[in-house]
Parts: C-alpha cells; sequence; structure tokens
C-alpha cells in the first residue's frame, strides 16, 4: 500500500539545561557541552505526496522566510536520495523563533523523518543524522530517542534517562539570531577568561542548577532578557537561558502544588500576571518529555 499523506507530524522544542563552551575549532565553530532536553511546546507538520518532485511549504499562521530549515531539509533529502517524489508540507507554527527552543531545527528533523516514509527510502536514523548535521547543528537531537548529552557541534549525542519536570518557559518580544550571539565580543578572543567568570558567578547564585555560557552575550544584546531572568527568579528562585535565546525558563514543579517556599507562586497566578503586566511576552508552562514523540520512528 502506497503511503499518501501524514499529518499531525509533531515537532516538539527543546530546552538546554546547561550550556558550556568548552573550545573553539580551527574553522572558528564553538565546541559545546549541553544538555537537551525535548517538551511538549511543539510544532506541527502535514505532509501530502506529490509525483511531480514539486516542494512546496504552506504556512498555517504567519508567513515564514521562503527557504526555511523545513523546506531545506526536504531539498537535501530530495537531492541525496535522487527520489523523483516531491510533497506539499503544511507547518502549523507553534513555537517562537529566535528564541533558543530549536524550533526550526525540529521541524527540519521531523521533515526528514516525515518524507524519509512518505517516499518509502527507508533510510537508517544514522543516514538521516548525518545529513541534519549539515544543515544545522541542533538538528541530530531532533531525531530522538529522547534527553541526551550533547557535544562537539552537535554531532555527538549521548541519550539519557530523565524523569519529565514541570517548567515555566517565557520569551520576550525581541528574537535573537543564533550567530549574532556567537559573534558578540563577550565570546572573542577573551572568552575564555570571561566565561569562567561568569560561570563561576552563576554557580554560585544557583548551586546545582546549571549555567548557560551564552547568557550574558545575549543579556548584553537584549535588556529584556535580563527582565525575563529576574522576573522568573523572583517567583520561583531559579531562571535559565534556554540555548543562544531568548527564551528564559524555570523549574516550576515543586512549585506547582502546595509545597512551602517563601518564593513559591502558583503557575497560574504568574502566568496571569505575566500576561496583564508584559503582553509582549510569551509564556507557556511546559512538561520535559523522556522520549522524542518520533523515537520509534
Amino acid at each position: 500500500m502506497t503511503l499518501r499523506a501524514l499529518y499531525d507530524v509533531p515537532a516538539p522544542a527543546k530546552l538546554n539545561l546547561f550550556l558550556h563552551v568548552v573550545g573553539r575549532r580551527a574553522d572558528g565553530y564553538h565546541l559545546l557541552q549541553s544538555l537537551f532536553v525535548p517538551i511538549d511546546w511543539a510544532d506541527r507538520l502535514h505532509f501530502e505526496r506529490r509525483s511531480d518532485a514539486r516542494l512546496a511549504r504552506h504556512d498555517l499562521g504567519a508567513a515564514l522566510p521562503a527557504e526555511d530549515l523545513s523546506l531545506r531539509a526536504a531539498r537535501a533529502l530530495q537531492r541525496a536520495s535522487g527520489t523523483a517524489l516531491g510533497a506539499d508540507i503544511t507547518l502549523d507554527k507553534q513555537v517562537p523563533w529566535g528564541a533558543g527552543l530549536g524550533g526550526g531545527s525540529s521541524d527540519a528533523a521531523s521533515t526528514l523523518l516525515a518524507l524519509n516514509r512518505l517516499w518509502g527510502l527507508h533510510w537508517p536514523r544514522a543516514r538521516l543524522a548525518e545529513l541534519a548535521l549539515a544543515l544545522g547543528a541542533d538538528l541530530p537531537f531532533f531525531l530522538g530517542p529522547g534527553p541526551a548529552l550533547v557535544e562537539g557541534i552537535g554531532e555527538r549525542l549521548a541519550p539519557l534517562e530523565l524523569a519529565p519536570a514541570d517548567y515555566l518557559v517565557v520569551k520576550p518580544g525581541p528574537a535573537l539570531a543564533t550567530r549574532d550571539i556567537f559573534a558578540h565580543p563577550l565570546l572573542g578572543h577573551d572568552a575564555e577568561a570571561l566565561i569562567l567568570a561568569g560561570s563561576l558567578a552563576d554557580s554560585a547564585l544557583h548551586p546545582g542548577y546549571g549555567r548557560n555560557d551564552l547568557q550574558a552575550a545575549a543579556e548584553a544584546m537584549c535588556p529584556e532578557v535580563t527582565q525575563v531572568v529576574r522576573w522568573l527568579e523572583a517567583r520561583f528562585g531559579s531562571s535559565r537561558m534556554s540555548g543562544s535565546g531568548s527564551a528564559v525558563f524555570a523549574r516550576v514543579d515543586e512549585f506547582s502544588g502546595n509545597a512551602p517556599s517563601p518564593l513559591a507562586m502558583p503557575v497560574a497566578q504568574a502566568l496571569d500576571d505575566l500576561r496583564r503586566t508584559h503582553p509582549g511576552w510569551v509564556a507557556r508552562q511546559c512538561r520535559s518529555l523522556a522520549r522524542h514523540p518520533l523515537a520509534d520512528w
């Protein structure tokens, strides 16, 4: 039986529970060490097979750039496989872009997994991962299976078993471009000393919660990131920027019930306050996932 379409294919966002810059390659790429977890904030994609080799994307919400990562991933797989088939790709975008949540990379990875099925290619996941890395450092993680320690530029993955947890994720109005964060002077020639100083101070402030070595550069570029950091810390006692920003998160599962804490605030109350006082911010209570929803594909 020929598969004609795949609907409601999820593309989950991720959080970086920590992100350390540990070096730099000769070609200028920064070497990272990070803990990625997928969350239940997700885009949805629909795929319909075409026999004319044409690839087209249709946006259910605001128009995306003409050549987004999902379309680039589809073209790369089409070229590499030599298939004569095409696809209509409909994208229901829910994860904000420029947030450090990996939404575009996740869309591209889910596109690779879906078209691998829709076109009957039967490529193993490892072969898809090689293609994915050429499109972006985050993409291999979004091929599953779930939480992972990520090293190098994103190509070295060590899957981990982590119990799900609840997080409040807040993105301020401005978006941040990853390339601008990595080009910031705080990640220039004096990056190692500045990162070490910032990391030590950060660890003292939030023992056991980790750090994000890109956060200082993001806060220097975007004061609203600092505002979100302080807003979350005042209510939940912790915060951390995800990826290259601008989204910031706090773990809230210990506060979502009636656990006593001088800083505790019901999440629903915090969200009501945020909508009233910061209408330009986007916020969502998310749960981390023990497995990627397409891990069994």
